[in-house]
């Protein structure tokens, strides 16, 4: 039998809802989940007052009041029309797999219509505190029984939960729509991705970091804060920098790029690496015409045909040409100032750091500052940043590299994600260093690739880091697991 958990705020969509599962005889109980005893109780209900959905002790509450084998948690206050047999699809695949956590694809009402919202397969890199199960999770309660939080949790205590069933059985999705409800945050996937390093929400950041801490502790993938250092003088490079930037048909952003980087001032040697994928929209010959006044841009065409992003690093970091550190700048970017390029080196100098990232600031292309502003990544301790690193879906920009180590690790030849796999390779081992200030200016506009995704393309994107995440799990597990025999 199954007991029924529903946030309740006396809305007639929740009476549609309770009705319904009333109508499947494998429903045991329903408890409503209100900030607010008083309400008109619905027949065969009874309310449980919580000031949140989210704590841990709502979660103990839940636990507490079941008695049934397996719970049906609602996770949104919302208007639900379940699909035909639903509720007893969800039991049959939990109790002939004893998951630990079932979920499904689900529909979606958006403006009026309805539009499919598949969701991804869970995996042991799946660690992102907003990893998309939809608004309903069918749980083992038999799981649960012995869940009791180390601490107490204001705003994670959902994913603690979920953390710890992860460790207790296999979740499993079934890929199929067995459900409608109504979208409730209807911003642009550019913007929602930017949640987790809004400093308003910094209280809850911390919460989630101790939360995925202790779990990688649990699973033995978590790591000390013990670093290898870079000796950089140990090493000959004719050139100490070189910025990189890759570019395919760019033509209109490519100018400002270039001369940003050509604006920099510094007291050492440093070139312009531009890796040209290809340009068939006048990009090519803007680059072109650019070299004549400045020897220090080298213009590189690849041999190959077939390179993402990463490929085209990788192109420009295994050039002779290229310099001791080299540090990002995409062809729709500019630099905060003259001074970027020497304060990335000189913090690599100071901290002897592998990897540098900065701060950057959201603008449009006017350089006005638009919303969420400044993105400083606050979030990245240097004790913590690196088991954090494996919660989160970014670490920053703009992002700088000791030349040596990409051209060991080599990046992954994507352009979606690369940054982030070798920012991952690289903390296995090394501190990353962090600036703080703006040194890097992030024009939004039309043509960016992420500013606004249809769903198979954020499922599609966020498959493939949770897979970064599960390989570099493995590795740090291998790691800890090897640490007397390296």
């Amino acid at each position: 039998m199954i007991t029924v958990f529903l946030p309740y705020s006396g809305s007639l969509h929740s009476i549609d809802t309770i009705n319904e599962l009333f109508n499947c005889n494998l429903i045991s109980k329903i408890y409503l989940l209100a900030n607010d005893e008083n309400y008109k109780l619905p027949n065969n209900c009874e309310i449980i007052k919580v000031n949140d959905l989210t704590s841990s002790t709502t979660v103990d509450l839940i636990i507490q009041k079941t008695q049934t084998r397996y719970i049906l948690l609602f996770t949104q206050d919302s208007k639900y029309q379940l699909g035909q047999f639903a509720i007893e699809r969800f039991y049959n695949v939990i109790n002939c797999t004893d998951a630990g956590l079932v979920y499904s694809n689900y529909f979606l009402i958006k403006d009026s219509s309805v539009t499919r919202h598949p969701v991804n397969d869970y995996q042991l890199g799946s660690l992102r505190d907003d990893f998309d199960f939809g608004n309903i999770m069918f749980l083992n309660a038999e799981l649960l029984k012995s869940l009791k939080s180390e601490n107490e949790y204001k705003y994670s205590g959902i994913y603690n939960l979920r953390l710890y069933l992860s460790r207790q059985s296999e979740f499993v999705r079934i890929p199929e729509y067995l459900y409608t409800t109504v979208e409730t945050d209807s911003r642009k996937s550019g913007v929602k991705q930017f949640d987790y390093v809004n400093p308003k929400n910094r209280d809850v950041q911390i919460e989630m970091e101790k939360v995925v801490t202790d779990h990688l502790k649990k699973i033995n993938a978590y790591l000390a804060p013990k670093f290898e250092r870079i000796e950089i003088e140990n090493d000959t490079f004719e050139f100490a920098a070189s910025v990189i930037i890759p570019v395919k048909n760019r033509v209109s952003t490519i100018s400002d790029a270039i001369n940003s980087a050509l604006s920099q001032k510094t007291d050492f040697k440093f070139n312009i690496i531009v890796v040209d994928n290809f340009s068939d929209d006048g990009t090519t010959e803007k680059i072109k015409e650019l070299i004549k006044n400045d020897s220090r841009l080298i213009h590189i065409i690849p041999k190959r045909k077939d390179l993402g992003i990463g490929g085209c690093w990788n192109e420009a970091v295994h050039s002779k040409l290229c310099g001791r550190f080299a540090i990002q700048l995409d062809s729709d970017d500019v630099y905060a100032n003259e001074n970027t390029v020497q304060t990335v080196v000189d913090t690599f100098k100071k901290e002897k750091c592998a990897m540098v990232i900065g701060t950057y600031k959201m603008t449009n292309f006017k350089l006005e500052e638009i919303s969420p502003g400044t993105i400083d990544h606050r979030e990245w301790t240097p004790d913590n940043g690196r088991n954090n690193a494996l919660r989160i879906n970014g670490l920053g920009a703009p992002r700088a590299f000791y030349t040596p180590l990409l051209r060991k690790y080599k990046i992954p030849n994507v352009s979606y994600g690369e940054d982030y796999a070798i920012g991952l390779m690289i903390s296995r081992d090394y501190q990353i260093g962090r600036i703080y200030e703006p040194i890097y200016l992030c024009r939004r506009w039309e043509g960016n690739s992420d500013a606004a995704l249809d769903i198979d393309k954020q499922n599609y994107y966020n498959e493939y880091k949770d897979r970064l995440r599960t390989i570099e799990v493995l590795a740090r597990q291998w790691k800890n697991k090897n640490a007397d025999r390296v």
